[in-house]
């Protein structure tokens, strides 16, 4: 009996602590977001992160998208070779790029670059008594330290997953003619007419909250940071799992919501 009562309360304490974290969580974001729609607002922290967010990622997620593409051509061949339906190829490759590899490749790429420099940079600044020091200066922390952070995030993202689904195109394109012998003006045809502005923009709504969630996982496990360089360590790891967990849950949830029927 008293192993049942010991499992139910651990159970409970379980519970009552995810609920305390999710309300936690739930109130910073309702105050970053907040502190985004009232002055002053901080620009130059802004373009900073914006410019780390977007345009220094740009790389990784181009080169994710490129092979990534080529890698969905490749496959589909093998699979649609089989039943002569290699024509579906093109849009295969569009419609899996824009709803689905575009948002997630660059979330995750995004999560793992930039979601952790946040945590890192913020959780430095907690255990060294920089954010105490801010609010003796005036400022508030959460309008110059998180609301900036979550706009780029924002902004940022929709514009990375537009290069990644034009690259992601492009490398199932290259790989379709160069290996696999597709007629050029086939199969751009076959991706125009494929290529619908539903998948595409359901795909930049998936890549703005995914933006939001990356900037908020690592601001705020940065902000709640403690224990010195053992707990920057951790809150950076717990804001790159987290914000990779969530992203996916929330992907699943938007696709669910858009194309379930």
């Amino acid at each position: 009996m008293d192993m049942v009562l010991d499992l139910v309360a651990r159970i409970g304490r379980a519970t009552l602590s995810l609920i305390r974290s999710a309300g936690a969580l739930s109130l910073f974001a309702l105050a970053g977001l907040s502190h985004i729609m009232r002055p002053p607002f901080y620009g130059r922290v802004f373009i900073r992160t914006f410019m780390e967010t977007g345009f220094f990622s740009l790389p990784v997620v181009a080169l994710t998208a490129l092979f990534s593409g080529g890698v969905i051509a490749l496959q589909s061949y093998t699979g649609f070779a089989q039943y002569h339906a290699q024509s579906a190829i093109a849009g295969i490759v569009v419609l899996a790029v824009t709803r689905e590899l575009g948002p997630v490749l660059a979330g995750l790429m995004v999560a793992g670059r930039v979601g952790a420099a946040m945590a890192a940079q913020i959780g430095t600044m907690r255990v060294t008594d920089q954010i105490d020091a801010l609010s003796t200066l005036s400022t508030n922390p959460m309008k110059y330290l998180v609301a900036p952070r979550l706009l780029a995030g924002i902004i940022a993202l929709p514009l990375l997953v537009l290069v990644a689904d034009v690259l992601g195109v492009a490398g199932g394109f290259t790989v379709a003619v160069v290996k696999l012998g597709f007629s050029p003006t086939a199969y751009i045809t076959a991706t125009m007419n494929s290529v619908k502005v539903m998948d595409v923009t359901v795909g930049l709504v998936k890549a703005a909250l995914f933006g939001f969630l990356i900037a908020l996982m690592g601001c705020y496990y940065g902000y709640n940071s403690k224990g010195g360089a053992e707990g920057v360590g951790s809150a950076t790891t717990s804001a790159v799992v987290v914000a990779s967990i969530l992203l996916l849950a929330f992907d699943y949830l938007i696709t669910d919501l858009f194309f379930s029927q």
